[in-house]
């Protein structure tokens, strides 16, 4: 998995960057060749000599210090690299990377190198949390880097809260665990149906009814999915967003029927079965082909039910795995559990929209997974790409033995 693999090891300026003295040394004993690449920040916690004796290789520190003339040797080592872990990666390294800053000989090396790239985060846990760090954690997970969460606990600053590094031997087991490919595409061989979104329900040519959803929460399970060897088909209602994984097929719809039309007509060919869009429950009754015309005093529509597509489906599958979602701001568990009996679930993911930083529109989300043997398991507040990461595997562990 890793023996004789060529990996560096990105250190930046952080307290934790003496963890990564160990994850060198456990590298080095497992068999790999490494190398380790420092900020100048780095150098302030850590010694460079302390690294060198560790991993048996020079250490690089200065862009500008080319050790052999016939090499550029940010290049060199870029081209070198198979793996690329980043521990600690600060908030600062993190942004600089999902912007395209090349300022020193890490952040220009991460920019030329072909090589998978690990993240392990490591920041005060507010700094963790701000929106800026989500959104370049974000377009980091778009771009196809890896990130390691880091754990929960009493932090160098002072807080307890999530942030800390994730212990080396850790580190090294999720990447071996996501170079194994057998491992790492766990859901090879299976279809699995996600559907996407908010629903528009027309009135006339220029209004319609829709909800707060912006699918994001879909788009990331279906990623997810793609990444763990599934074909994906992708029912999505009106979104700015667009898969990008080769594996998923998406189907573009705008009304509750066009999106129950096409869930029931994929359920038969799909193992796995994921209702994450925000679908109306009602529609205007009368449709106007022309503008209605503003008229003095209120307005009154006339709404009709829509099918309820997660109960049919519920009724009519023939041994997949359907997960439903629950968006909710009030009595989120009880109603959760009504939902998951009442729509004949093997599992549902409940989301209190009113909790901070979950819900709709936002980049990261806070659930609770539950299957239908009572079986529960609570997602703290991630980006929502790590999220769906953690319910895809749940929803394969549950396929594979459900009681456990």
């Amino acid at each position: 998995m890793i023996t004789s693999k060529n990996i560096v090891v990105g250190v930046s300026g952080g307290i934790a960057a003496y963890k990564a003295c160990t994850l060198t040394s456990k590298l080095t004993q497992k068999g790999a060749n490494v190398k380790v690449v420092m900020t100048e920040n780095a150098t302030k916690f850590v010694s460079p000599l302390t690294f060198q004796a560790l991993s048996r290789n020079p250490v690089y520190t200065d862009t500008f210090d080319e050790k052999d003339p016939a090499k550029i040797a940010h290049i060199d080592v870029a081209d070198w690299a198979d793996i690329v872990i980043l521990a600690p990666a600060t908030a600062n390294l993190i942004g600089k990377l999902a912007n395209g800053i090349a300022d020193d000989m890490l952040t220009t090396l991460l920019l030329a190198t072909q090589a998978e790239v690990y993240i392990a985060p490591a920041m005060n846990v507010h700094m963790y949390a701000h929106p800026a760090v989500i959104q370049n954690m974000q377009t980091l997970e778009e771009w196809g880097y890896h990130f390691i969460e880091p754990g929960d606990g009493y932090l160098a600053c002072g807080y307890v809260g999530k942030g800390r590094l994730e212990e080396p031997a850790s580190i090294i087991e999720a990447v071996e665990a996501h170079q194994t490919d057998e491992k790492h595409l766990f859901l090879q061989g299976k279809q699995v149906l996600i559907s996407a979104g908010p629903t528009r329900e027309k009135i006339d040519p220029v209004r319609f009814f829709t909800n707060h959803s912006s699918g994001k929460m879909g788009f990331a399970l279906a990623e997810a999915a793609a990444e763990a060897g599934a074909s994906v088909t992708l029912v999505t209602g009106p979104t700015s967003l667009a898969a990008k994984h080769p594996n998923i097929q998406t189907i573009h719809i705008t009304t509750a029927d066009e999106m129950y039309q096409e869930m029931h007509k994929h359920l038969a060919s799909s193992d796995i079965v994921i209702k994450a869009a925000a679908v109306a429950d009602y529609r205007p009754a009368v449709t106007y082909e022309h503008k209605m015309k503003k008229q003095d005093g209120p307005l009154q529509i006339k709404m009709e039910r829509t099918k309820d597509i997660l109960k049919s489906l519920g009724e009519q599958k023939s041994g997949q795995f359907l997960v439903g979602f629950a968006a909710e701001t009030e009595k989120p568990f009880e109603n959760g559990h009504k939902k998951l009996k009442s729509k004949h679930l093997d599992a549902i993911v409940i989301n209190n929209i009113a909790s901070k930083g979950a819900g709709f529109a936002k980049d990261t989300n806070e659930v609770t997974y539950i299957n239908k043997y009572g079986k529960t398991e609570h997602l703290a507040l991630a980006t929502k790409q790590e999220i769906a990461r953690q319910i895809v595997k749940l929803i394969h562990q549950d396929m594979e033995d459900p009681e456990q």
